[in-house]
């Protein structure tokens, strides 16, 4: 089995610290495409921790339903990922959720403290804080049953308790006439000493069924409840306005726990796509069909999706021939911006090699009227983590300064060119 350092970034072929590569499949077609990870199991304890938090991870990071408490151990992803994109997302949440924030080590252990995610590091000592803003924080917080070290403390201090009380229960009962020692005796067949571990063995394990049962309440509401509240109640949880989004009008038990509309549109695309040798193959009609299918032709959110699955790179030179179809379904300044933000997370994370072409990129959705100039200036005046990291959003706006810095150029010469003809 291929190993990786889990820290990627460290070429030191003595690392010590490994897993294996993520290895996935593909199964299904059409709407019930879907990837499986097929060592999910071994890569999160290599990591040492619950493969339901790297499952959920990639879920929010890829907008798509993932199921947290497989009962064959299938650990599936719907859509089609492939695996060096999970091994990319993977290094991701080891970054937030495994590294030590000083030494870098993954050796530590996660415990929840008043409803923060603490990292312990095993290697240095020292204990930082996750930050609770992040969609996975919310997911651990919420699936803790009980709340860490302090609660195993308060166990061990329960069973210390229990048996001072048996042995003094012991001491004072202990005559071989009393009747309470006789019924432990006939039923255990240990006399004196059918005793408090075996009543502790019996309410731990009690204890647990009880959590477990819990959990799984928990998750079956999460997976099945699809009133109007519940479903907008999910859609806060996931990572934003992206292509795989919730739909939150006309939702129906077979789409709830299914792939979205707008999950499925952008499979449909890539799909056909690949059939038929291209995207620039997929027509503009086609495509314009398909959403209306699915009943999403006038949402901003998919607008988001088409920018991250009409293009491929070549897209400078592919937007023109696009803008038809854009512009039809681009009709308000929250359309510009799922647009926008579309293409932060197709240029960021899909096709880094295209960072550098974001001037020419932008310059191409403003000269084919795309997104107006307003909302060009605004989107590049701040970063934000709505469609992708904060990171990633930094650096994109920083590959766009030399268009947004021609635009400001361009107005003010706008303006000296009005000033003169008044005059």
């Amino acid at each position: 089995m291929a190993t990786v350092n889990i820290r990627r970034d460290v070429t030191d072929p003595f690392y010590r610290y490994k897993m294996e590569r993520i290895q996935s499949k593909i199964e299904g077609k059409g709407n019930g495409i879907k990837t499986v990870i097929v060592n999910l199991n071994s890569v999160a304890q290599s990591l040492s921790r619950p493969p339901a938090y790297v499952i959920k991870y990639f879920g929010f990071e890829l907008g798509a339903q993932a199921n947290a408490k497989p009962s064959d151990d299938r650990w599936i992803i719907n859509g089609a990922h492939d695996a060096a994109k999970l091994q990319d997302y993977l290094d991701g949440f080891i970054s937030k959720f495994v590294l030590c924030k000083k030494c870098k080590n993954p050796e530590t252990d996660v415990f929840i403290n008043n409803d923060k995610i603490v990292l312990d590091c095993k290697a240095c000592g020292q204990r930082t804080d996750v930050d609770p803003r992040l969609k996975l924080s919310t997911f651990i917080v919420r699936n803790n049953p009980k709340g860490g070290k302090k609660d195993k403390k308060d166990k061990k201090a329960r069973r210390e308790q229990k048996k001072e009380k048996s042995a003094a229960n012991g001491d004072q009962d202990g005559s071989p006439g009393d009747s309470n020692n006789s019924e432990n005796g006939d039923e255990n067949g240990d006399g004196d000493d059918a005793g408090s571990d075996d009543e502790l063995t019996r309410r731990i394990k009690s204890e647990a069924q009880t959590i477990e049962a819990e959990v799984e309440i928990k998750d079956d509401d999460w997976a099945f409840d699809v009133s109007e509240e519940a479903v907008k109640a999910r859609a806060k949880d996931l990572p934003s306005d992206l292509k795989r989004s919730l739909v939150l009008e006309d939702v129906d038990d077979e789409e709830a726990d299914g792939p979205s509309s707008y999950e499925q549109l952008g499979s449909w695309i890539l799909e056909t796509a690949e059939e038929k040798g291209g995207v620039t193959n997929v027509s503009d009609i086609d495509v314009y069909k398909k959403a209306k299918d699915f009943g999403i032709e006038t949402k901003h959110k998919t607008v988001a999706v088409l920018a991250q699955s009409i293009f491929d790179d070549k897209i400078v030179k592919q937007i023109e021939d696009r803008a038809p179809l854009l512009k039809k379904m681009i009709t308000s300044e929250r359309h510009e911006k799922a647009f926008l933000g579309g293409t932060e997370r197709f240029v960021g994370q899909d096709r880094p090699a295209l960072v550098a072409q974001v001037p020419a990129i932008l310059l191409a959705y403003y000269q084919n009227d795309l997104v107006s100039e307003e909302t060009l200036k605004a989107w590049g005046a701040k970063a934000s983590k709505k469609y992708v990291d904060i990171s990633t959003s930094k650096k994109i706006r920083k590959a766009a300064q030399p268009f947004l810095e021609w635009l400001e150029n361009a107005e003010s010469e706008d303006e000296e060119e009005d000033s003169e003809d008044d005059e």
